[in-house]
Order: structure tokens, then sequence, then C-alpha cells
């Protein structure tokens, strides 16, 4: 028995000591990837005194330009901007990705053995220096404190890059009781409300307009710019594990909400107190066969009763009535309603025919996550 003993004793050693292994070799292969990478990055961006008013001169070239003139014009400054960036600038601000950050609000630069995060995801400088992106939700609650060092230490990354774009941290809803990663994040130090669906049981659009503004403002508060919500879908399949994160079945209902919703948050216009909402899954994710979600290979959209217009309505009286900022379609497959049944993000009838030309959107339309793959 004792030698049995001794055996898995050396066992579980040598285990511990592999492991250990590993790390420290994954670890050192990170700080030295980190380390490439920030050695591509400047200085951050001196100060630019002018007129009384003082500028960050993010692209360090001694003068103020237009797109670094918060005075200006929206469309100079964005004018302005792109004519100074190059391909590879251009490609990074077209995608956003989940980023990950320490329990201490550091960047995640390094991996750690406190924090998975820092094992499944690319380190902060990786995304910003080297791919260039700007756009990142973050699936992490630590405390408000972190967030909020995160939030301004990312972008002082940012700051540091040629253009020194600054960075949009996005999020999924966080108000909410159900803690689901990749639908929702409960964070206990923001105010708990209801599900949507139980929003939509109440079905009282001042309370839900209310709502929105409050979650605005604790958002605003550690730096979140853009809400991956509202899931303006409609509930007509009771076998879809998503049901929660909808206003229910009905379609009126649903749109009177959505409304509601995206005001509360936006306002009605975008001012640099909104955080702007991406409405989705654009043309409506909810009619799931056999309750599949889409995110998984057999997810495929079905209308029994040929309903594929009810399930626009929310979009259509609801999101685009108030001037949602950007849109999201899903993953699953139209079945009979377009001339070729490819999934919603791919589907040039739905996203160019009908979002764009139809329905005049001319917002941001972002994919859902891992489209490709």
């Amino acid at each position: 028995m004792k030698k049995i003993l001794k055996i898995l004793a050396y066992i579980i050693g040598g285990l511990i000591i592999i492991l250990l292994l590993i790390f420290l070799i994954a670890y050192i292969k990170s700080a030295k990837e980190t380390s490439k990478n920030l050695a591509l990055l400047g200085q951050e961006a001196p100060i630019i005194s002018t007129d009384g008013y003082e500028f960050r001169d993010l692209n360090k070239n001694g003068k103020l330009d237009i797109y670094e003139d918060s005075r200006a014009e929206l469309n100079s400054r964005v004018n302005d901007l792109t004519n100074q960036m190059n391909l590879e600038e251009k490609s990074g601000l077209m995608f956003i990705t989940m980023a990950a950050m320490n329990s201490d609000g550091s960047l995640s630069n390094k991996i750690s053995l406190t924090n998975p995060f820092s094992w499944a995801l690319e380190s902060n400088a990786s995304m910003v220096a080297k791919k260039k992106m700007n756009h990142f939700n973050t699936m992490q609650a630590p405390s408000p404190e972190a967030m909020i060092d995160w939030n301004n230490n990312i972008q002082k990354l940012a700051e540091r890059t040629r253009l020194g774009i600054p960075v949009t941290i996005a999020t999924d809803p966080r108000h909410g009781v159900p803690n689901a990663p990749g639908a929702s994040i409960y964070t206990d130090f923001f105010s708990n409300w209801c599900s949507p669906t139980g929003f939509g049981a109440i079905g009282d659009t001042i309370l839900m307009r209310e709502f929105g503004d409050i979650a605005r403002q604790e958002y605003l508060a550690v730096g979140i710019r853009l809400s991956l919500s509202p899931m303006a879908d409609l509930a007509t399949e009771p076998r879809w594990w998503r049901i929660n994160g909808t206003f229910g079945e009905d379609a009126e209902l649903s749109a009177k909400l959505t409304k509601a919703y995206i005001l509360g948050f936006q306002g009605d216009s975008i001012t640099s107190q909104s955080v702007e909402c991406m409405a989705k899954h654009f043309s409506g994710g909810g009619p799931q066969e056999k309750g599949h979600d889409a995110h998984f290979p057999p997810g495929t959209q079905v209308y029994p009763g040929n309903n594929f217009e009810y399930h626009i309505i929310p979009f259509e009286k609801g999101a685009f009535a108030a001037n949602v900022a950007q849109i999201m379609p899903y993953y699953g497959i139209p079945e009979g309603q377009t001339s070729e049944d490819v999934g919603f993000g791919y589907n040039k009838e739905i996203i160019t025919g009908l979002l764009r030309e139809k329905y005049q959107f001319d917002g941001i339309v972002c994919t859902d996550w891992g489209l490709v793959s």
C-alpha cells in the first residue's frame, strides 16, 4: 500500500512539475510577444494648447489636425482621419472581439493563473498594437474601479498607436440576473433589473426608457460606450434557450419596448453622453427550428405560417424608429425566404436589399461573433 501511495505521489508531483513548466514556458512566450508588440507603439500623445483650449496631438505631428479638434464638424473630423489611415488601420477598425482585463484593472498582456481569459484571448497589446483594432467587448466584471482603470489603461495604449484612435468598449447586457457568457454578464455592482421578458410582462414603455437611461449612466461611469442590445427577436419558439433575452412573442409590444430601450440608452440623438445600441438579430432570430440556437450547426430559421414579415416589426417600428446606431444580423439561414439559402450575415438580399435599401439603414452593421468559424 505504501508503495502504491509512493508511486501516486511521484505521478502527482511529476504532473505538477509538468504543468508548472508549461505555465512558465507560456508565460515567457507571452511576455516576449508583449514586449515585441509594445515596441510597435510610440509615445503617448502630447498636449497642444491653442486659443485657450488643450487638445491631444494624437498623431504626434506637432500640429492640431482637424480630427483632433473637438470643435470641428463631425464629418470633417471623420474625413480627415480616414484620409490619414492606411489599409492596416482601416482593416483593424472593421473588427470587434473580446478583450481580457486583469482583476486589478491592469492590461491583460501576459497569461495568468488567476485569469482564465488571459489564456483564451489574445493580449491587449497584440490586438491594439499588432492588429490595429479599436473595438472590444468585455465579459468580465471584477469591480467598478478595475473596469475604470482598465478602460483608462487601454485608451492610453491606443493613444500610443500611429494615429491615436480611441478604443470603443462594448458589452452584452449586465443588469439582469442570468450569467450566460456570450449573451449576458451578471454584474453585481450595477443596479439589478428584471430580464427583458419581465419588461415584456410589465409592458411599460416609460419604465423601459427609464431603465435604459439608468443603465446608460452606469455604463458611461466605467467607460462602456456600446451596448450589444436590445434583442428585438420574438419568442415564437418556446424551446429556444434565449427567450429570456427577448421582450416576448408580441411583435407590436416588442417594437414599443425596443424603441423605448434604445431611446433610454442613446437619447433622441447621438451625443457625447449616449451609449450606442446594437439591436439584434436582424431580421429576427427568434424562430429557431426545434429551438436549436443558430450559434450551433443545427440552427436554422423557419417560418411556419409564412410569418417572416412578423419578425421584422420590432426592427421596423422599434429599432429603426429610435434611430438605432448599429444592427447585428444572426447566424441562421432564413429557409425559403431569399433566392439563396445562406446565413443572414452572408445574405445580400437581407443585408443590402432589406436592411440597407428598403429600410434605408445607414448605420453600422456588425456580424455576430465568430461568423466565419
